[in-house]
């Protein structure tokens, strides 16, 4: 590789760190930086989970400096810079663009009242297609909603509601612009056309959001420039004056084109905080009734996704309250998820019919749902319970893996995987023998950093297209193919027992879920 070649710099903002990655053309990662958030996310009451914006950015800047200190040949290589970040979570700026108050993460639990009805029209189209529990969890889970009820002063201050992405966009640049890609979650974008409603508050995605066109930012095409690092940032950042700055999209749809993903023969599952499937398509398809699918990193796909709000976050909290049985344990050093990922290969496929339905957060399809354990017996041991959460999390993977299929009219060759759960190699091969495909990971965890970066060097024209950029950066590193014996065990499990829990315990989880809301 010549020593002068051009390299991109990836912000990548993560729930819990940021990380700044040079990569150069051929998908080599050069060097690599990490700043912990500390803490993530303030809690002011139980389920709330708020963070001053301007926080993660200050993280992002340590992390940049440590760089440029550590690597200043290669950071003076730096020809273009891309963000990827995670999803939901908006930012309120007032009429000079300064932050009104701490951003809600996409993971706070809070509920506005909504208690002014929507149009009848629209109510009994909701309720025609049995969606009227989704669009109501929708709409009482939008950030604008809890506000405008909540804190009226601060919705009266808010003249540009966006997404967290578009505000370091901000930061960097002094432009307030981002791409269709960034805005997932509770906004009022026609998915479809990858741009804003004319008038939001006419079209029932305005309604239920309350967001105006006014309050929203300009958009852009993915791969095309936001505007260039300032100044006063790039001396604070020991980075060059001017450097571009190119949309690219959101953590998840990075990390599908970084795991290679672009044709609907592939599909890629996430293990992180939060779990999904993610497959692309050219043709605009919903995965679910008034559920969109999103626009891709690349401008010519959408992303088909499925989400576990929780994911393996799931695996965390079992360690937490579960994983030591003394605080002595808890407190040593020798304590940690490895422990039991070496144990997973000591519990025999299906748990010895223990199995777990992941559902610890509400789902917008299924939002009566909770989580279920069955299957308790005698020989039941916390080993039992950590694998039955990895087997249930790939369950539901599986699911979303079949349905994708069914409206794709294609079945897919193979799976790659990425994320914090993908370090673990027992881990891979249960996905794959749940799944019973092949499941491949590449050359680096950092797919959600490689993707954008895959983007940048798209927005520099170093590469044609897609195909190209992808074939020269993106590299099959391990793969794991399906074990027969615990494929059809899984298999059996799947039909018989986990397809058929939603439908038989709906009456019931549905009672349980309105039982919680209770005042």
């Amino acid at each position: 590789m010549e020593s002068n070649s051009p390299l991109i710099l990836t912000l990548d903002f993560g729930t819990q760190s940021v990380r700044a990655c040079l990569f150069d053309r051929q998908g080599n990662l050069l060097a690599y930086e990490k700043e912990q958030y500390e803490p993530a996310y303030v809690s002011p009451k139980p389920g709330w989970a708020e963070q001053d914006p301007d926080y993660y950015f200050a993280c992002m800047q340590k992390a940049i400096q440590r760089l440029s200190a550590r690597q200043p040949e290669l950071v003076q290589r730096i020809a273009g810079i891309t963000q990827s970040c995670f999803r939901d979570s908006a930012v309120l700026l007032d009429k000079d663009f300064k932050v009104v108050r701490p951003m809600i993460l996409w993971l706070d639990q809070r509920t506005a009242a909504c208690k002014e009805k929507l149009p009848f029209s629209s109510r009994f189209l909701f309720a025609l297609v049995g969606k009227t529990e989704t669009i109501h969890l929708n709409r009482t889970g939008t950030a604008a909603n809890w506000i405008r009820e909540n804190e009226p002063e601060n919705w009266a201050k808010t003249s540009k509601y966006v997404s967290v992405s578009t505000y370091f966009f901000y930061r960097l640049t002094g432009v307030l612009k981002d791409c269709p890609s960034d805005f997932t979650g509770h906004y009022p974008i026609n998915y479809a056309k990858k741009s804003w409603y004319k008038d939001p508050m006419k079209h029932f995605q305005g309604r239920i959001f309350s967001v105006r066109k006014d309050q929203l930012c300009e958009l852009v095409e993915s791969q095309q420039q936001i505007g260039s690092l300032t100044k006063e940032v790039a001396a604070n950042l020991g980075l060059k004056e001017g450097i571009p700055v190119y949309a690219a999209g959101s953590d998840k749809s990075c990390e599908t084109l970084g795991a290679g993903v672009i044709n609907n023969r592939l599909a890629s599952i996430s293990l992180g905080t939060a779990c999904s499937f993610e497959t692309v398509t050219k043709k605009y398809i919903s995965p679910f009734p008034f559920l969109p699918a999103y626009p891709s990193v690349l401008p010519e796909y959408f992303n088909l996704d499925l989400q576990i709000y929780r994911g393996f976050w799931m695996l965390n909290w079992f360690l937490k309250e579960f994983g030591a049985t003394q605080i002595e344990e808890m407190m040593s050093d020798e304590f940690s998820p490895s422990i039991f990922n070496e144990h997973l290969k000591d519990v025999p496929p299906g748990c010895d019919g223990l199995l777990v339905q992941p559902y610890w957060g509400s789902e917008l399809e299924k939002p009566e749902v909770r989580g279920t354990i069955v299957g308790f017996s005698d020989m039941t041991t916390r080993f039992h319970v950590y694998k039955a959460v990895v087997e249930g999390i790939d369950y539901e993977l599986r699911s979303g893996m079949e349905r994708f299929s069914r409206l794709l009219h294609t079945e897919f060759d193979e799976i790659r995987i990425s994320g914090g759960g993908s370090q673990s190699d027992e881990i891979c091969q249960i996905a794959a023998d749940v799944l019973g495909k092949k499941v491949t990971k590449v050359q680096t965890n950092e797919t959600s950093s490689l993707g954008a970066a895959i983007s940048g060097f798209l927005s520099l024209g170093v590469y044609k297209n897609a195909g190209e950029a992808v074939k020269a950066m993106v590299h099959p590193a391990k793969t794991f193919v399906p074990d027969p014996k615990a494929k059809e065990i899984y298999d059996r499990l799947y039909k018989n027992v986990y397809s058929k829990l939603y439908p038989n315990l709906k009456k019931e989880l549905k009672y349980l879920y309105h039982f919680s809301k209770r005042d």
